[in-house]
């Protein structure tokens, strides 16, 4: 049983999950509404997240979304892109698209206006040099181009890779938000 319901927005609409709003909406209830468990338990369009307090640290535990590769798709995509090498496409809630290296991650340059025709949301991701992954995540369809962090598209990065490295245990993440990619440290 749930003890709050949670919904968040974009500019544009409303979205299924967002962490670093639940993360907040949980540090208030912990720390200045007074809620007294350590657990608190929101209820979502993604089902039940659970939020806990421990000395001062605020975890919340993420759904589990394994995306499944996709033998078409929309031939724009390399379009949207920018013309990139495209290893493999996949989705669950979002497209997910793996390039081969870091720096084709780094370096793409999409298309907003095309992709929004095609896709309202969309990770690019690959292995990385000094992390297990890096990724960006674009939502022109939900009024946002590019989010820096997005703790919702590793609800399928995570179990992604989690399958491609073998690698069921992550280390606490390094982020490196420099144009908008986020590591996973090894």
């Amino acid at each position: 049983m749930a003890d709050y319901d949670i919904r968040w927005f974009t500019p544009a609409v409303e979205i299924n999950l967002c962490g670093h709003a639940t993360l907040a909406s949980a540090y208030v209830l912990f720390n200045i509404l007074g809620f007294k468990k350590n657990e608190l338990k929101f209820n979502s369009k993604s089902g039940i997240l659970t939020v806990t307090e421990k000395s001062g640290l605020i975890t919340m535990d993420f759904p589990s979304w394994k995306p499944q590769r996709l033998d078409e798709y929309e031939e724009s995509l390399n379009e949207i892109l920018g013309d990139v090498e495209i290893v493999g496409v996949y989705k669950y809630r979002d497209i997910l698209v793996e390039l081969p290296d870091e720096a084709a991650v780094k370096n793409c340059e999409p298309d907003f206006t095309l992709m929004k025709k095609y896709f309202d949301k969309m990770i690019i991701t690959a292995p990385g040099k000094q992390v297990d992954f890096v990724s960006r995540f674009f939502a022109p369809g939900a009024g946002i181009n590019e989010d820096p962090v997005t703790g919702s598209a590793h609800s399928q990065l995570i179990p992604f890779w989690s399958e491609k490295l073998n690698k069921k245990n992550y280390m606490p993440c390094n982020c490196l938000r420099e144009a908008g990619r986020f590591g996973v440290s090894r």
